[in-house]
């Protein structure tokens, strides 16, 4: 005989007016989680309760009941309703949807209704939001609806966005969280598919491995040529933008690379013509020169123009009106928003009265020429007045005029290009006249011996003059190219690089050393014939700043394996240690292309186990190469540790040794984590405070 199932009751379903509620004592949730109650009264008010409460009847001691209702599960809702009340959006009588439970336990439905509800699959949050984003809301709409920022929505939605097949992986658990938002980075499914294809036959799935395969050959936003042009200019002309909306990306990568090269050349090409119109006899342009591009040829000085007397009174008032906003506001924590802008325009329009144009000689321009070419902060970077030695006037002999008015003669010893040429043999004296007649060549070289001498002597008894000396002969040479001007056979050598580092010309040492160069070049006299006079006026710290700079241009402390000088490299370490040099504070960072992605596997595993500990290194050692590089370059940032043919001997290096904190690290804090969302976190369910996103 067949049994029969027996059939279950449904707890009946009934309005109670909100006044005859009252929360239970009987609820298990007691911690505070997920969205906040009054995020949830503006979501009821806006659509309704879409979930009643589960109430109880309650009674007296005699167990009758009192015509009030407790609520065990549902209590954030009946707080919303209650804020909805206070607030005059609830009437106190509003009818509120309720089911009525009579058997069991009032905790058994609280813990039921907590713990038997399933969250989210974060796969089925996201086609939500682009179901609705299709259906016409705005991005803003939907963040206001679901209490997230705007930037949340948009990474919602670029993760709905990818190749349908991927997402189908997603939601049969083939990928993680990380992963998938890793994919994000290029639009192009196609490409998202090869990528996820290359990914099953690697043993390396992480994150940052697929961002860099689906960037591979991209330029990013940040690099200098893009810059120049602009992004909006590289989209207006049909490039794609690669974007990252789940870690930093510097602005993105620019996929399409011959457009890139294209518009930079055009924009060049532009640029150059202008400076061309000027009347320079070349031009030479590219996106970026060689580092001492410019040594071995003379840079012209030319005149500034100066200020109007009405331009003079402008820059006055400008200049005012900051220093006094400037004193107004120097104790404030923080300018106000018109202050702050108007401080960034006075210095604005006070830095274009400071920096004014500099003029030219006509005949100059005719045999000089001029770099083009893009500056490391990606504007133009125009490098004016430079003449080649071919192109030089040539040099006049030294005429000596007799002073009784007789006709001139040239000296014994000529100049050709600063190299004196002495005559092999002493001409005869000539015999005797009886009028007075020039001095004789040999006589003239041996009284001028014997006066070399006593100078030599004399000088040698005054270190001041001597220093001044020195300093006017090295002057010369750096910033005049003429040797002739002075009698002291000293000379100041700069090499240049015969191979080029990454970045060399770019770098914050050179664009110091140049700025430098060109604010001593203002100051100094534009005739070399001035010179001596300009800095016997100047102080003592003038001339020992200027003497400093010239000597730096002569240090040379390359490493070439054709130029081998052990003792000159154990002097620069000497220099270093006397000038304090931290290489990490110039600017140096190990990154692939300087460092990271030339040397074997070995040394880049001790780099980051010297910075990061080998906790760190041993995470990274099953890399291939070019990966470990890519990782080791993330892991190094900002910890200043340098290879060792950059460290100064002696000094407290930073990357000598790891710090206590990462090598103490615990396998918890060294596990991946999860990229948060910039503005706040994920949404949570309403009563369950559930993540409506789940970690992977």
């Amino acid at each position: 005989m067949a049994s029969t199932v027996q059939k279950i009751t449904l707890s009946p379903s009934r309005d109670i007016p909100f006044n005859k509620l009252l929360l239970s004592q009987s609820n298990v949730r007691r911690v505070k989680a997920g969205v906040s109650v009054e995020e949830l009264a503006d979501d009821i008010a806006r659509r309704g309760l879409l979930q009643g409460l589960s109430v109880r009847a309650v009674v007296d001691q005699a167990g009758v009941e009192t015509g009030m209702f407790e609520i065990p599960a549902g209590g954030r809702r009946y707080r919303a309703l209650e804020l909805l009340v206070k607030r005059k959006r609830l009437a106190k009588t509003a009818p509120v949807p309720c089911i009525v439970r009579e058997s069991g336990l009032a905790e058994e439905d609280s813990l039921a209704e907590n713990v038997q509800r399933a969250p989210l699959h974060p796969l089925d949050q996201f086609r939500a939001f682009l179901a609705l984003r299709e259906k016409g809301q705005s991005e803003e709409e939907i963040a206001a609806a679901f209490f997230v920022s705007v930037n949340v929505v948009k990474q919602r939605l670029k993760l709905a966005s990818v190749s349908p097949a991927l997402l189908d992986v997603y939601a049969e658990d083939g990928m993680t969280l990380d992963q998938l938002m890793a994919f994000t980075v290029s639009g192009d499914h196609e490409r998202q598919e090869q990528v996820f294809e290359r990914l099953k036959a690697s043993y390396d799935k992480q994150p940052y491995t697929i961002r860099r395969m689906l960037t591979e050959g991209a330029v990013r936003a940040s690099d200098k040529r893009v810059q120049f042009i602009g992004v909006d200019a590289y989209v207006a002309a049909g490039g794609t933008v690669l974007r990252d909306l789940f870690q930093g990306d510097d602005g993105g990568w620019l996929q399409d690379v011959p457009l890139v090269d294209q518009m930079v050349a055009d924009k060049l090409k532009v640029e150059s013509d202008m400076v061309s119109a000027e009347g320079w006899k070349w031009i030479e342009v590219a996106p970026d020169f060689a580092y001492g591009h410019a040594f071995g040829l003379r840079q012209l000085r030319g005149e500034t123009i100066a200020l109007t007397a009405e331009e003079e009174a402008t820059r006055d008032a400008l200049q005012a009106e900051f220093d006094r906003l400037s004193d107004e506001y120097q104790d404030a924590d923080e300018l106000p928003d018109e202050v702050d802008e108007r401080l960034s325009e006075l210095e604005t329009l006070i830095e274009g009265f400071d920096n004014r144009p500099v003029v030219f000689d006509a005949a100059e321009i005719a045999r000089a020429g001029a770099f083009v070419s893009i500056g490391a902060d990606g504007h133009l970077r125009v490098e004016r007045g430079y003449v080649r030695p071919e192109d030089e006037l040539p040099i006049e002999p030294e005429l000596v005029s007799a002073e009784d008015g007789e006709a001139d003669r040239t000296m014994a010893a000529s100049y050709e290009a600063d190299e004196p040429i002495v005559a092999t043999e002493a001409a005869a004296e000539p015999e005797e006249d009886e009028g007075l007649s020039p001095i004789s060549d040999r006589l003239m070289t041996e009284l001028t011996s014997h006066r070399t001498l006593a100078l030599r002597h004399a000088l040698g008894e005054r270190p001041d003059v001597a220093f001044l000396a020195a300093l006017h002969v090295l002057a010369l040479k750096t910033f005049y190219h003429y040797g002739s001007d002075s009698c002291l056979e000293l000379d100041v050598k700069s090499v240049s690089f015969g191979t080029q580092a990454p970045g060399l010309n770019d770098s914050a040492s050179a664009e110091a050393i140049q700025a430098r160069h060109e604010s001593w070049a203002k100051a100094l006299p534009k005739e070399s014939a001035d010179l001596w006079d300009a800095l016997q006026e100047w102080d003592g710290d003038s001339q020992a700043g200027l003497f400093a700079h010239i000597v730096s241009l002569s240090v040379n402390a390359v490493c070439e394996p054709w130029n081998r000088r052990p003792r000159a490299f154990a002097h620069a370490d000497r220099l270093a240690q006397a000038v304090d040099l931290d290489m990490a504070a110039a600017g140096w960072r190990p990154t692939v292309d300087n460092f990271l992605g030339r040397v074997t596997k070995a040394r880049i595993l001790q780099a980051v186990a010297q910075a990061k500990g080998q906790r760190s290194a041993d995470r990274i050692e099953h890399l291939k190469k070019g990966d470990m590089a890519a990782e080791a370059e993330t892991l190094l940032a900002d910890t200043g540790w340098l290879p060792e043919p950059l460290c100064t001997p002696g000094r407290a290096a930073d990357g000598d040794q790891a710090p206590e904190s990462a090598i103490e690290e615990t396998p918890e804090q060294s596990s991946e984590k999860l990229p948060e969302d910039e503005d706040q976190p994920a949404a949570q369910n309403d009563d369950t405070g559930e993540p409506m996103i789940a970690a992977e």
